[in-house]
């Protein structure tokens, strides 16, 4: 993982939000549950810019004035978790797709558990919009921000998206 070098916390209608960046771009962000903190801190002038950059972003997405994301990211993981990373990122404000959707669209159909590891494993949710991804069926499937289920329903009230339980 790219070692933090800013926390800034927000507060918003999902609870608190921990955003963690590098120097390069956002690195972490955090849907925390009720009862857990975070410290700020600030270790580069970069770096704190780029966290007060997302904090303002995704104030604006909560107040509803923004529907795309475009404070950079500097993520790490495997091969297979960046392209499903990518994909999920081309879903725009109050579009979705599945499991195996992401999958085909990646070009390894089979893999649906595989992407849904990948899905579970998103470490700056909200910019990359793993709300949006639903089982078959437009069911939810599980969520791995906040208080999660019930933090993905919110989400996805807020935006608009019919789904099943």
């Amino acid at each position: 993982m790219t070692e933090l070098a800013a926390l800034k916390i927000l507060n918003s209608p999902i609870g608190k939000i921990a955003i963690g960046t590098s120097e390069n771009g956002l690195v972490k962000l955090d849907i925390l549950t009720s009862g857990q903190t975070r410290a700020e801190f600030s270790d580069l002038p970069k770096a704190h810019k780029l966290a007060l950059d997302a904090a303002d972003q995704l104030a604006g997405y909560f107040s509803g004035e923004l529907r795309e994301f475009s404070v950079p990211s500097d993520l790490v993981g495997t091969d297979f978790q960046l392209a499903v990373w990518r994909e999920i990122a081309n879903l725009g404000y109050g579009e979705t797709c599945t499991y195996a959707e992401i999958a085909a669209a990646i070009g390894n159909p089979k893999a649906v558990r595989a992407v849904g590891g990948a899905v579970g494993a998103n470490p700056i949710p909200l910019i990359i919009g793993c709300h949006r991804v639903l089982g078959a069926d437009r069911k939810i499937t599980g969520y791995s921000g906040g208080e999660g289920i019930p933090t993905k329903r919110w989400l996805l009230d807020f935006e608009q998206i019919s789904f099943s339980l």
